[in-house]
């Protein structure tokens, strides 16, 4: 690797303001990023509508029932 561009990237990245320097971070980042891993999400379409209308309610509800609580207690 030639080293005079990781030179030349860390002169222009000191001279940057910090918010310029994340979007580099994450440029990099990106640029690196491996095979993205997981199930692809063709691959659990078969998955659709597998979960009874009824129990999706009572999802519905618990969620709606437990969101915006804030427990003060809580450590």
């Amino acid at each position: 690797m030639n080293i005079s561009i990781i030179d030349e990237v860390i002169k222009h990245l000191k001279t940057m303001p910090q918010h310029q320097q994340w979007q580099v971070l994450e440029f990099a980042r990106t640029l690196r990023k491996e095979a993205v891993q997981g199930t692809p999400g063709q691959e659990l379409l078969r998955f659709a509508g597998s979960i009874p209308a009824d129990d999706l309610q009572l999802m519905r509800e618990a969620i709606e029932q437990g969101c915006e609580q804030v427990n003060v207690n809580e450590s």
